[in-house]
């Protein structure tokens, strides 16, 4: 092999060496479980001082500048949700996407999920209770840094006058 020969050879031996340091770059996890779980413990008084019963649900969701977030299923949303709520799937979550939903991190922010509902169907179907979708909104938009939130605390039906429940369909 001649001079040109051992010149291309170095350069495929060097972009394989390149490639590969850019493969192991990109191979790199994003995902941070231990970051979680410190995130989940360091707020987990906070969020229980932050449940809050139905009927301040209903006279902090009257107030202005308060969002109450549904962030089930965009096909849940519209068979039936709280008057008034804003939606976005939680799977959604960005800095970007919650920043279009959520005008400022002071805004009050009112969750709900299918475990503060006692109707047990579509779209209110209740999850395994250590796996209701509040956990993991509350633990993600106070990571997003949104710490002004409140979570409806108990399970009604949705027929409840004072829940004011509307969309396509009753679960009913």
């Amino acid at each position: 092999m001649g001079v040109k020969g051992n010149a291309i050879l170095g350069l495929i031996t060097l972009a394989a060496f390149i490639g590969c340091g850019l493969m192991a770059q990109a191979q790199e996890s994003q995902v941070d479980y231990d970051g979680f779980v410190e995130l989940s413990a360091e707020i987990s008084h906070y969020r229980s001082s932050r449940l809050v019963a139905l009927d301040t649900f209903n006279e902090m969701k009257a107030e202005p500048g308060t969002i109450v977030l549904d962030t089930r299923s965009a096909e849940a949303f519209l068979m039936g949700h709280i008057d008034g709520a804003v939606h976005l799937n939680f799977s959604d979550f960005t800095d970007d996407k919650l920043a279009k939903v959520i005008p400022s991190k002071d805004t009050r922010i009112l969750i709900y999920c299918n475990n503060n509902f006692t109707d047990d169907v579509a779209p209110v179907p209740v999850k395994r209770i250590e796996l209701a979708l509040n956990v993991p909104t509350f633990i993600n938009l106070y990571g997003y840094g949104y710490e002004n939130i409140y979570e409806l605390d108990g399970a009604y039906p949705t027929a409840e006058p004072a829940i004011q429940w509307v969309g396509e369909a009753s679960p009913l």
